[in-house]
């Protein structure tokens, strides 16, 4: 089990990057760009899309109540944010794929 101030810094870290909010998450995650985006194996959900529904279930829980599984996921997002906002492409990214994998993930780089 994580200790409390580690817990908290994942926690910050997580908020950091995760700037959808939990209804924002779900309405996005609904739409065809939504589930056409990202890793999807032997043909199923995408593998952003899946933790994109895990996120919104975090958000949505009791911080005293988030388990060892949760805090394991935050430090996975905020990874995945991080890696991936670093490769942004050049040009208009509104519609690009690049944007709809962070956004299952819970983070929209045209989000101010």
């Amino acid at each position: 089990m994580a200790k409390d101030d580690d817990r908290d810094a994942i926690w910050r870290d997580f908020r950091d990057a995760v700037n959808m909010t939990p209804s924002e998450l779900e309405k996005w995650l609904t739409t065809d760009e939504s589930q056409d985006a990202g890793q999807h194996k032997g043909g199923g959900e995408s593998v952003g899309h899946e933790s994109g529904r895990k996120i919104v279930a975090i958000l949505r829980t009791n911080r005293a109540d988030h388990s060892d599984a949760d805090h394991a996921h935050m430090r996975k997002v905020t990874g995945y944010v991080h890696r991936h906002a670093a490769q942004r492409p050049k040009g208009d990214i509104k519609d690009s794929t690049w944007r709809h994998s962070l956004m299952n993930w819970g983070h929209d780089p045209l989000k101010s």
